[in-house]
């Protein structure tokens, strides 16, 4: 999409404080974080939200779990903790619509969440 924030990002017209990046998936600092360690990581390839992911997407989506990982790893949080998040729709808060999980860590999280 060409109006879309995070594909303007993946095509490096809009900067993002990238942690991490592959030839499918980019894991960048989100702006407004809400813990000491909060990363966006999305795919490269447009994809509204978790609800419209496909079969041709399953690949794509284990793609996103591993570099999840291995940003926790990176960032040091593996081994304490954290949390990944999608937010899908109007009523689950989902503001861009692009595929996108939220890592957050670095602090003891609590639950309920919202």
């Amino acid at each position: 999409m060409d109006d879309c924030i995070f594909c303007r990002i993946v095509r490096g017209e809009l900067p993002s404080d990238k942690v991490l990046e592959t030839d499918e998936v980019l894991a960048f600092k989100d702006i407004r974080p809400q813990a000491p360690v909060h990363v966006l990581l999305i795919p490269k390839k447009h994809i509204p939200s978790a609800h419209h992911v496909t079969e041709e997407d399953a690949a794509l989506v284990g793609q996103l779990h591993l570099a999840a990982q291995r940003v926790a790893e990176q960032l040091g949080i593996a081994g304490t903790g954290y949390r990944l998040v999608t937010n899908i729709g109007t009523h689950g808060q989902q503001t861009v619509h692009h595929l996108h999980y939220h890592l957050i860590g670095g602090r003891q999280l609590q639950w309920p969440p919202g």
